[in-house]
């Protein structure tokens, strides 16, 4: 998943070629792979940028003069985020007619390259990120309310620049539309098919209302009213705008089973994104991966990807695929003692912690007993899967890994050690 390789293949094609052939070149780069997405532009196109802008969580390492890089907040927007927001707005701005607009996204852009909407300031805007985040809404109904928030997103950057756009994006998007341009990023350059009625309804939720200001509240009531401008509606023609996905977890799938396989196991994918409460869909994971290997001869590895949610309800630390993981415990001791289950982030942080995920075997919940643990479903009672497996040192920490398409599952036995038929993992 090298971000760096995904651009220059995309770039490949004679269709974005000739897009961005004539004329002088802006450039917008905004998420997790900026650093790296940028990296590949910049060797791909053997053409100077006249000005662009950057922003990612971490620290750039070379650029180009013309490029400046700005530091942003993730999973909530901060001085950073609006910064470069900012200067993404004037970089689009300032792109000539004849000229063309390259931007690249990825995932975390939403946050990273943030502009409050006129009549909302950051604070507000941060905390409703959080309600929202707490509460475990899905990403395009999050996105949503971003949209109606801000004044890059919705088609808003592209709105900005009279030039041509090309954007190529790295999508970590499942649903409820995989890859949806609108919700890549919150669709800085893509029209619009939410509201601000949709977004307002998404808010006043009871358990999100009250933690949602009041600023924010009223702003989305007036554009309801049609009081303050909606978002871009109307699709950019096709010569003035081309967008590509370049990357999505099914090129992270794909990695992951080609060192599988090189290393002898027999590989199988499900394709169908594991999404819903990471709870949910960690007990029923270890069934759902006997059942998709079905019957080799030898050790065999089944791979899985998309993104959970977590309802936050306890006082715990953690992330979707560390609650996912210690949902699975239980159910991963019916299997025998060749068998470990993986829940990783791809962008190497799992929720507002350290770890990308956590690993899971048939012998997690013996080894938690021996050193006197609670059952795992007091952990999950208090959204507390980091403490569960801190102490056990079964905790994946990568560190951030320059790009994001979701998160991934590895599940690697050997047949002959599954000690449980399948059923009993499909029951209770």
């Amino acid at each position: 998943m090298d971000p760096a390789r995904l651009v220059g293949a995309a770039l490949a094609d004679p269709a974005p070629r000739s897009f961005i052939a004539r004329g002088p070149l802006s450039l917008v780069a905004a998420g997790k792979a900026a650093a790296g997405m940028l990296e590949g532009f910049t060797a791909a196109v053997d053409r100077p940028i006249r000005r662009g802008v950057a922003v990612g969580p971490g620290v750039a390492g070379s650029l180009p003069e013309t490029v400046a890089w700005h530091r942003g907040g993730h999973p909530t927007p901060d001085a950073g985020s609006v910064a470069a927001g900012r200067e993404a707005l004037r970089c689009a701005a300032g792109a000539p007619a004849s000229g063309c607009l390259v931007v690249l996204l990825s995932g975390g852009a939403s946050a990273l390259l943030s502009i409050p909407a006129a009549g909302v300031g950051l604070a507000e805007k941060v905390a409703t990120t959080r309600a929202l985040l707490a509460a475990g809404v899905p990403i395009d109904e999050l996105n949503c309310v971003r949209k109606h928030l801000s004044g890059v997103k919705g088609g808003r950057l592209a709105q900005a620049t009279a030039g041509r756009v090309l954007t190529l994006a790295i999508s970590d998007v499942v649903l409820p539309v995989e890859d949806d341009p609108g919700v890549i990023g919150s669709g800085p350059t893509v029209h619009d098919a939410t509201r601000f009625a949709e977004a307002l309804a998404i808010v006043e939720r009871p358990a999100i209302r009250p933690r949602v200001p009041v600023g924010v509240l009223r702003l989305l009531a007036q554009g309801r009213d049609g009081l303050v401008p909606e978002t871009l509606k109307t699709p950019p023609a096709a010569d003035r705008a081309m967008y590509r996905v370049v990357g999505s977890r099914r090129d992270a799938m794909s990695g992951a089973a080609e060192a599988a396989r090189r290393l002898g196991y027999a590989v199988t994918r499900i394709d169908e994104p594991v999404v819903g409460e990471a709870r949910v869909a960690g007990a029923g994971h270890p069934a759902r991966a006997v059942e998709a290997a079905g019957a080799p001869a030898g050790p065999w590895c089944v791979l899985s990807s998309g993104e959970t949610t977590v309802t936050v309800t306890g006082a715990g630390r953690g992330g979707r695929n560390q609650e996912l993981a210690l949902a699975a415990v239980e159910r991963m001791g019916r299997l025998g003692a060749a068998a470990v289950l993986a829940s990783v982030g791809t962008d190497g942080v799992d929720g507002p912690t350290d770890a990308a995920g956590a690993l899971v075997d048939p012998e997690t919940s013996l080894r938690a007993r021996t050193l006197g643990l609670e059952p795992p479903a007091a952990y999950l009672a208090e959204n507390d899967a980091y403490a569960y497996f801190d102490r056990l040192g079964d905790l994946v920490r990568t560190g951030p890994t320059g790009t994001n398409v979701g998160d991934v599952q590895v599940v690697l036995a050997r047949p002959g050690d599954l000690t449980v038929p399948l059923e009993a993992g499909r029951k209770g």
